[in-house]
């Protein structure tokens, strides 16, 4: 057993080291690298900060692209799912909840047009983005609240759809937030 106990003891210690201190440092050094340094990737308006481009914000002005829903209200410290199953009747209320105020919101949308995105949140409660297919379905309400037509509208969101990335991985998507602050700027 004593020989064991000697090993063991500097295996920890050499582990301890290596995942305590040397591991968190390269991935902080490496973190320095991205855009925002490791702090996130700030939105700026003239001059001021106003989100992140990476954590999903409520928007829910008519006047504004909705974001997805969050089961954490939006609150980047606490990350999180709601953890309920697709069969949960308390989940079951949210959702009918949410689409009835998207259809109050939205009228002329039909029920089955809704994207499930604009219903349901993500796994972090966090997205940041949409489909186009759900920027898209907003449209017809903000031009209507904004003065702006609809053919405006739609390019905007061309203009910020995001392709696949490297053409193959994942959906196309379009940011919220850069979405509305583009939204501002149109006149």
């Amino acid at each position: 057993m004593k020989t064991h106990i000697g090993p063991a003891i500097r295996l920890t210690l050499v582990m301890l080291v290596l995942l305590v201190v040397i591991y968190p440092l390269v991935v902080a050094g490496i973190a320095k690298l991205a855009p925002g340094a490791g702090k996130g990737e700030t939105v700026t308006v003239n001059g001021k900060v106003v989100g992140y481009k990476l954590i999903g914000q409520k928007f829910t002005e008519d006047r504004y692209f909705n974001s997805r829903p969050s089961a954490v209200e939006y609150n980047a410290a606490g990350s999180a799912g709601s953890n309920k199953g697709p069969s949960n009747p308390d989940y079951l209320k949210t959702v009918q909840a949410r689409i009835d105020t998207f259809l109050v919101h939205n009228p002329g949308v039909n029920k089955a047009d809704i994207p499930a995105e604009l219903v349901t949140a993500s796994g972090s409660g966090l997205d940041p983005d949409l489909s186009p297919t759900g920027a898209k379905i907003q449209v017809a309400r903000i031009a209507k609240v904004r003065g702006i037509s609809a053919e405006q509208l739609n390019q905007l969101v061309d203009q910020h759809t995001e392709g696949p990335l490297l053409g193959i991985f994942g959906p196309a998507k379009v940011n919220v937030l850069a979405l509305n602050v583009a939204l501002d700027q149109v006149k």
